[in-house]
């Protein structure tokens, strides 16, 4: 299976700070306007295009007189509160020289995992594509809190895609390809990636470059495996090959889809969610949870670990341990442990109507794949 930037319809593109940033730290309007003139080209082709932009905190610098990038947490708040305002004007001119608006949608993981929230931000999306407007997207980078410091941008621009049904993922950072090691040792650019033991043996690298970004290949990798893992293909390679990119070219390392297409909400929980405990169930309910995707009751629960509140997240295992699916909980962890084995109408009985619900709905709940 291949992938086509020319016959897409719809893309999700993130771009890295690294690639949109001097060498002093300031934005480099150069590499800013080459960036957007690839991006015109999918655009006069009909391709809608969302782009993710890192850059804000970068941008930040030079108008506060800092000379790299804050260790402190409120100090890069300041930074990307200064900053956020000058990227967007450099991308509206830019977009603007071919007479196209952009509007700019701030956004946090958290907003694409809250049902309310992420209906929210997929109408807007949607309206803005409708308008014909460029979505300018970032991390909401002033009021985040430890999201900023793990390069959230790729695994907001993963959930992006998965939100809005992107034909593909488009990661561009300052390295050209996947590398199965150090280019500087002699490691060779890796072209496809059709499964995840593809990359057994491949180094990583620390995360982002030093004094820039904060995500490095390790995130654009996960990023990369969300969207696959839910049916889109990636493709990771530079900013200064985005041209060529966008014209067809074969450039980079392609992430080839293997599961099927869901909305962002599971590849959260699939992928992101930090969960708070367990939940084990019986035989039974592990064939219908797992396998006939019915909500979770407490009737087939037989233990409960860890401690958790309503609405947190959990993982739900077999009676030998495996894990085989994770949901949102409608209970506490001390509820669960009291409403454990009992049927519907005991827990009615016993602690009110309000206990008849589900303890995970199967609308909250992402099945986990198991080996074979």
């Amino acid at each position: 299976m291949s992938f086509t930037i020319t016959e897409a319809k719809r893309l999700v593109i993130k771009v890295g700070s690294s690639s949109l940033t001097t060498v002093d730290g300031g934005i480099s309007v150069q590499a800013l306007n080459r960036l957007v003139d690839a991006c015109q080209k999918l655009r006069s082709r009909g391709t809608e295009i969302v782009l993710v932009s890192s850059g804000a905190i970068a941008a930040g610098l030079a108008p506060l007189r800092l000379d790299r990038r804050p260790q402190d947490l409120a100090a890069q708040q300041a930074a990307a509160a200064v900053g956020q305002g000058q990227l967007l004007a450099h991308y509206s001119r830019a977009f603007g020289h071919h007479g196209a608006e952009v509007g700019q949608v701030l956004l946090t993981v958290e907003d694409l995992i809250r049902r309310a929230t992420y209906v929210n931000a997929l109408r807007a999306l949607e309206k803005l594509l409708a308008l014909g407007v460029v979505p300018l997207i970032n991390e909401n980078d002033a009021v985040a809190t430890a999201e900023i410091r793990f390069g959230d941008n790729d695994r907001l621009a993963a959930l992006t895609a998965n939100l809005i049904h992107a034909d593909g993922l488009i990661l561009l950072s300052d390295v050209d390809a996947l590398y199965d090691g150090p280019p500087s040792a002699g490691g060779s650019p890796i072209a496809q990636v059709a499964r995840t033991e593809d990359l057994n043996g491949v180094t990583l690298g620390p995360r982002g470059r030093a004094g820039i970004g904060t995500g490095g290949m390790v995130t654009k990798v996960e990023a990369a495996q969300i969207v696959t893992a839910h049916g889109i293909p990636a493709r990771l390679t530079s900013a200064a090959n985005a041209e060529r990119l966008f014209a067809g070219e074969e450039v980079g390392t392609l992430f080839l889809p293997r599961g099927k297409r869901r909305g962002a909400r599971s590849a959260w929980l699939a992928h992101l969610a930090h969960t708070k405990g367990r939940i084990t169930i019986d035989h039974g309910a592990v064939s219908a949870v797992a396998e006939r995707r019915r909500s979770l009751l407490a009737a087939g629960i037989t233990e409960v670990t860890g401690s958790f509140e309503a609405g947190d997240v959990v993982e739900i295992s077999s009676p030998d341990g495996e894990v085989r699916a994770r949901g949102v909980s409608s209970f506490s962890a001390a509820e669960v442990q009291i409403m454990r084995g009992k049927k519907t109408a005991e827990l009615a009985q016993e602690l009110g109507e309000d206990y008849q619900r589900p303890v995970i709905h199967t609308d909250d709940m992402v099945r986990v794949e198991v080996a074979a």
